[in-house]
């Protein structure tokens, strides 16, 4: 007697998750196809609509591998299924076109040039050799170019872009690795290249081929060029030419802060920093960080003016076919091997991404520009990430190669917008149990970063879908970025205190639902404090919905509020004085200074004039970087905090002594043992190290009484302050050791470019308790 025949089943299968625009039709396609099952796929607003049918075993093996096997690129963060009747079918299974239906679904980030397409770009046989927009399902632009959702070309700025006969055969082939990629193009029909110099420079125009060769030439020459990335403009020259490096110093008014540079490969890398397996994997990776990395101190191979003073080189590969061919292939002309390559934009300014607008507005800084005519439709800057010596991740700036991938949330939000702070900001907007933050904007002080706030905002709004039915601002009242919130809101923004976002994005990065409070280690430069004063050295028990003060560094006189961050003397002589220590002429913040300005500075202090008293940790590491003789006046954020941490790196392995804070957190004693170190002639290595271990023990007291104050045993570390790795590594050894569990940022930046996220936490909460 024959079996009989398996009775069929049939699968309505929803798929959410970054699952557009990474090759999963066709993948789905391939899987069904491997089981013989019938039905079709299709793309919808909300993800991914298949309907599967077939025997019941293959159906069920089909939705397994969907979560098991997704491509590359894919990000799946759910499989729903349900049971339809059998329809019958001719056996096939289809692709079909893309559902316009309301709704959102997850676009992926930018990625770099995969090895298939630099394979192809380097291959005289392939028709897209030295193609250098050459990409694939796989890599190449994606948040950059996108205009809208559902992710098809239509709805990218390769739209003005028809596909050749041959391009467009390669997209409709379910089989082929550029099916539906919605950047493909080849030297046919797709972007093309141009050089454009400066009037009067006698550099000719080129295109294309002649554009790369000559761009090539001009950065050997010592010339600076304006180079259009995926994400915008930089500037680049070659990192090797003192004269060239500080031309594009002086030209960007940069200061003295450092430049990140691009290798031609790793061989390059590897001459001039030491790469752990760790930093290998980060500089590999597909998003293509900056990765900072000590610099070897052997190397000779870089300008001064790359990095002054600083013991750590911001490095990157190529991420795009215009930078490997930029370097050159195998029998080009040799040309640089290290690039500089900052952001193409005038310091404080976001970085620029419209042709027209980089002829005028980088004008005087680049000497020409390599552009093409595919359309940027967002700015997005190079992301920025240390590598831990446990081997993960602490990204510093969250931009290209993140963005717009989500975060989950831990508990669930109402559809909310949070804008963050005025410095490195990041927008956030978040809805249900996701958050996407937006791109790197920067510091918000003009009309230029908020234009692009306002870019951003409506960008991402189009893209996830979201409207926000609330607005989330810092509760400073002087910030741009509070502000500019109340204009589109059409009600106040809610209003969250700095230090406590900045406890609630570590909280939210780390999945805690916010039912149990944490302590909060909040160090940063400056944030609006409650009681109209400087925050910045905050121990706080904090959850979502609130938090109390149960500590805080000793405040100072801030001398000129924040024009005087520029003057670490000042920040010094204030910190002695609010100790009660004399200003001794044989220190150096006192030779530091004119006795026109000690006597100003003076008056200031004991009349209280100007003087808002601080409790920033950021500017006690200044003052101390001034008291110890390291730098005394910044040009840049942060920049004698950054000194005194390369100072102190040098001696962190000789001695491990550390000084005591007195009461908690009271620097006075600190203070005093600096300067009677000082006069015994101890070299500033060791007193820098001295500092920081002090700082730390000190955070390992305070949390060890909180907890035996109150059962807490979870502490949080957050705040622009520990993106100084000594710091971090030495409170999370001590705190580990004590026993605590401490919750590090990761993905999400500690500065204030994680600040967006702890708001839209808080305001979530906050809101529903009103």
């Amino acid at each position: 007697m024959t079996a009989p025949a398996t009775r069929a089943v049939r699968r309505r299968v929803t798929v959410c998750g970054t699952v557009q625009g990474v090759g999963f039709r066709p993948f789905v396609h391939r899987l069904a196809t491997d089981l013989t099952l019938a039905g079709f796929v299709s793309n919808t607003a909300s993800g991914v609509l298949i309907e599967v049918e077939g025997p019941p075993d293959d159906v069920a093996a089909f939705c397994d591998r969907l979560a098991e096997e997704p491509p590359p690129l894919a990000a799946v963060l759910g499989v729903e299924v349900e049971d339809l009747p059998v329809a019958g079918t001719d056996g096939t299974f289809g692709i079909r076109s893309t559902d316009r239906s309301p709704g959102s679904t997850l676009l992926p980030p930018d990625t770099a040039t995969c090895a298939d397409c630099l394979r192809e770009l380097g291959d005289p046989a392939d028709r897209r050799y030295r193609h250098p927009f050459v990409t694939c399902t796989h890599c190449g632009p994606r948040f950059t170019i996108a205009t809208g959702m559902p992710y098809d070309r239509s709805a990218t700025t390769m739209s003005g872009f028809p596909m050749c006969a041959a391009c467009a055969r390669e997209y409709g082939d379910p089989l082929d690795r550029r099916f539906h990629a919605q950047p493909v193009a080849c030297p046919g029909c797709g972007p093309r290249l141009r050089l454009v110099p400066t009037s009067g420079s006698g550099i000719r125009p080129a295109r294309d081929a002649e554009a790369l060769a000559s761009a090539r030439a001009l950065l050997a020459a010592g010339r600076i060029v304006a180079v259009k990335g995926l994400g915008g403009y930089h500037l680049a020259c070659d990192a090797t030419d003192a004269p060239a490096v500080d031309t594009l110093r002086t030209r960007k008014a940069r200061g003295g802060k450092p430049f990140a540079v691009m290798c031609a490969d790793l061989d390059d890398v590897r001459r001039i920093a030491e790469v752990s397996t760790s930093g290998l994997a980060a500089l590999t990776s597909p998003r293509r960080p900056i990765v900072l990395l000590r610099r070897r101190s052997q190397a000779n191979v870089l300008a001064p003016g790359v990095c002054p003073g600083s013991p750590h080189l911001g490095v990157m590969l190529p991420y795009t076919p215009v930078h490997t061919l930029l370097f050159g292939l195998p029998g080009d002309p040799p040309g640089p091997r290290v690039l500089v390559m900052t952001s193409g934009n005038r310091s404080g300014e976001p970085i620029v991404t419209d042709d027209d607008e980089a002829l005028t507005r980088l004008a005087g800084l680049a000497d020409a520009w390599l552009a093409h005519d595919r359309p940027i439709a967002s700015p997005c800057d190079d992301s920025l990430l240390r590598v831990r010596p446990d081997g993960t991740e602490q990204v510093l700036r969250r931009s290209r190669g993140y963005v717009p991938r989500p975060l989950r949330l831990p508990v669930p939000v109402r559809p909310a917008l949070a804008v963050g702070g005025d410095l490195k900001n990041a927008l956030c907007l978040g809805a249900g149990d996701h958050a996407w933050f937006g791109p790197h904007i920067g510091d918000m002080g003009d009309l230029t970063t908020l234009e692009a706030a306002r870019r951003a905002d409506a960008h991402l709004r189009g893209l996830t879908g979201v409207s926000p039915e609330l607005v989330a601002a810092d509760r400073h009242p002087g910030y741009h970025s509070t502000r500019w919130a109340s204009r589109p809101a059409g009600r106040a923004p809610v209003l969250v205190q700095h230090h406590h976002a900045h406890i609630a994005s570590a909280m939210a990065e780390h999945g805690l639902d916010g039912t149990t409070p944490v302590i909060g280690v909040a160090f940063d430069g400056t944030g609006y404090g409650d009681d109209g004063t400087v925050w910045g050295g905050e121990i706080l028990l904090a959850d979502y919905t609130g938090f109390r003060r149960y500590a805080h560094l000793s405040p100072a006189p801030l001398p000129g509020g924040d024009a005087g961050v520029a003057n670490p003397c000042r920040l010094a002589l204030a910190r002695l004085w609010a100790a009660g220590l004399p200003w001794d002429a044989d220190l150096p913040c006192v030779t530091a200074c004119a006795p026109e300005e000690l006597a100003v500075l003076e008056r200031q202090l004991c009349g209280g004039l100007a003087c808002v008293p601080t409790s920033s940790m950021g500017r006690l590491f200044d003052a101390v970087s001034s008291l110890v003789g390291v730098c005394h006046r910044a040009g840049y954020e942060a920049q004698a905090a950054l000194e005194l941490e390369a100072t102190a790196a040098t001696a962190w392995g000789d001695d491990t002594s550390a000084y005591a804070f007195a009461g908690g957190l009271d620097p006075a004693p600190v203070l005093a043992a600096l300067v009677a170190d000082l006069r015994r002639g101890t070299p500033a290595a060791v007193l820098a190290a001295r500092f920081h271990r002090g700082v730390a023990g000190a955070v390992a007291q305070i949390c060890r009484r909180a907890r035996r104050d109150t059962g807490l045993a979870t502490v949080a570390l957050s705040g622009g302050v520990f993106a100084n790795a000594l710091l971090e590594e030495e409170c999370a050894r001590l705190l580990t050791e004590d026993g605590f569990a401490v919750l590090r940022h990761g993905e999400v930046p500690p500065n204030d470019g994680g600040l967006a996220l702890g708001q839209l936490l808080v305001a979530a909460h906050l809101r529903q308790e009103e």
